[in-house]
């Protein structure tokens, strides 16, 4: 298992990740604010059953929350990066980004992968 910091801050980032603010996953999962954000600083330690009501309301799985990986492959800390700068933008502004990587895609860009 993962040290209370590695797990505190993946679940500030699947919080942020699911769209909530602290105040809104509290009330959800019938805490009060200053809990999740004495979780998520790594000063409280999180019960499994907390952790099992987490990865639910987040829609991420247990494992990754307790452990970095899905599965048997670790997360990739680039694509978790992106995710967390696409939930701030617009969706004008990411459909001008899907539109810009299809165009790097079809213009054979010499990173792509066919």
């Amino acid at each position: 298992m993962s040290s209370k910091i590695d797990i505190a801050t993946r679940l500030r980032e699947s919080r942020e990740l699911a769209g909530l603010s602290q105040g809104q996953a509290a009330k959800k999962l019938g805490l009060h604010r200053p809990t999740i954000s004495e979780i998520e600083a790594g000063r409280r330690n999180v019960r499994p059953e907390e952790l099992v009501e987490f990865s639910k309301l987040y829609g991420v799985e247990l494992n990754w929350i307790t452990t970095g990986e899905v599965g048997q492959e670790k997360v990739d800390q680039s694509i978790l990066a992106a995710a967390r700068e696409l939930s701030s933008m617009s969706d004008k502004d990411i459909e001008t980004l899907i539109n810009t990587i299809r165009m790097i895609k079809g213009s054979g860009g010499e990173n792509g992968k066919d």
